[in-house]
């Protein structure tokens, strides 16, 4: 029994891991991937003889499923935790307090955003409540057009999108709201009579849990021990793969026949892979977009006295050329405790992709700019290195649920065909776990059934 998994990122490797669990030894799993590493955007690389991220560098840790993943690899002493310190927000030239008790930067009171605002627009979101407000139930619309109607542009600028831009290397312009925020779509379809409320009853409820989880060495930790417990043939190639239906299984260039296959592939790729076999699916795909960003990642003299916080989120308007600066060292206690201080910077957002064509002096160089201005100190690096992510990101735009929907409807009938990936039911680290996780059962239950 062969089952291809096409796609070596995390949700390729946890697909492999599964489909390993589920149909024992005995079956050949072979992941094809196209670059020459495995792990997609998380990548682990050194700075100053020790490993640290260079994409993702965190989980949502009220998920279960990387906790849980950790556990069953034996990777349980990797876990850690932030410090718990609060970021900043550069805007009109000097750093704000994020503010508190928001839902991805959209307030649930007017006074949490007092001296990151002008006192108009305090008042606008003060009086928010008592606008009418229309919402049809099921609709979608871009973050920006619901957040700037109700509270103004000046939130959007400077407390919606920084947040929207870390997570999805995007704008709210191009993020949809269903897609990037269900609980608040699902509150304005259960009637909510205004933005304010909708935003109050989509907060989760207060907890002294950590928010976010990280791995001590990195995510290069868990990449290799996914790669060992799947033990799974690899096939790097630099062709164009294909996919056909097969008699009894599908056929997969450049492996032949094989019984199964998951597409764990970005959209457009998974768009080209699907084209004879799933048009529909193909052409749904098709339509969603990516975004690409840059990393600078420095180490810094110990001693450099950076803000005594997790980082500096940048408004959009600013004539700063990064867009946000994690500061790791204060972030992260195993990272404080290294003997430099650790910063990365990133560029880059949806619909301006020039920051990946600068070389990697000038990138160096804009990281350095930018972070002594939002900082007011000297900057001097030790040693930097420098991450590109072509494509790293899909944009959840409006009606992207309804797309996801029309792809796993048209792939449904294949039998012995999965997809998975961060552009389906979520971005993050755990989604893609979980994605990998659906794919790899739905293909080993497809496989079962044949032999009963």
């Amino acid at each position: 029994m062969r089952i291809a998994v096409i796609g070596g990122g995390i949700s390729g490797l946890v697909a492999a891991y599964r489909l390993r669990q589920r149909l024992g030894d005995h079956a050949d799993i072979v992941v094809v991937e196209q670059a020459a590493r495995l792990g997609g955007v998380l990548h682990t690389g050194e700075l100053a003889g020790e490993p640290l991220d260079l994409g993702a560098e965190a989980f949502v840790g009220r998920r279960p499923e990387v906790i849980e993943l950790m556990g069953e690899l034996g990777l349980d002493d990797q876990l850690v935790r932030p410090a718990g310190k609060r970021p900043l927000v550069w805007a009109q030239g000097t750093a704000h307090a994020l503010p508190g008790r928001t839902l991805m930067g959209i307030p649930s009171d007017a006074e949490s955003l007092r001296g990151l605002v002008d006192e108009a627009t305090l008042a606008q979101v003060a009086a928010e409540p008592q606008r009418p407000l229309h919402w049809e139930p099921g609709s979608d619309t871009d973050v920006h057009s619901l957040v700037a109607d109700r509270f103004g542009r000046q939130v959007v600028e400077r407390s919606v999108d920084p947040l929207l831009g870390g997570v999805y290397a995007g704008t709210s312009a191009s993020i949809g709201v269903r897609a990037a925020l269900p609980t608040l779509a699902a509150a304005l379809d259960r009637g909510a009579r205004s933005l304010t409320d909708a935003v109050r009853d989509a907060l989760p409820p207060p907890s002294t849990a950590p928010v976010f989880g990280g791995l001590r060495d990195g995510y290069g930790a868990l990449l290799r021990a996914l790669v060992e417990a799947a033990g799974a043939r690899l096939v790097t190639t630099l062709a164009a793969t294909r996919v056909a239906a097969a008699s009894g299984g599908w056929v997969v260039d450049p492996l032949g026949l094989v019984d199964g296959v998951v597409l764990a592939t970005p959209a457009p790729v998974t768009a080209r892979l699907l084209h004879h076999v799933a048009p529909v699916a193909a052409e749904a795909a098709g339509g969603i977009e990516l975004s690409s960003s840059a990393l600078v990642a420095m180490a810094l003299p110990r001693e450099t006295g950076l803000p005594d916080n997790s980082g500096i989120l940048v408004a959009t308007g600013e004539p700063l050329r990064a867009k946000a600066f994690t500061l790791s060292s204060r972030k992260w206690p195993h990272l404080g405790a290294r003997d430099v201080a650790l910063v990365r910077a990133s560029f880059g957002r949806f619909g301006d992709e020039s920051p990946l064509s600068w070389s990697d002096d000038d990138l160096v160089a804009a990281a350095v700019t930018d972070l002594t201005t939002v900082t007011g100190i000297e900057i001097t690096p030790i040693q930097s290195v420098v991450q590109r992510w072509p494509g790293g990101l899909p944009q959840y735009a409006p009606g992207h649920t309804d797309r996801i929907a029309t792809i796993e409807s048209a792939v449904a009938p294949l039998d012995g065909l999965a997809v998975a990936g961060a552009y389906l039911h979520g971005v993050g680290v755990p989604a893609c776990i979980a994605s990998g996780t659906t794919a790899a059962e739905r293909v080993a239950t497809a496989l079962a059934s044949r032999v009963e």
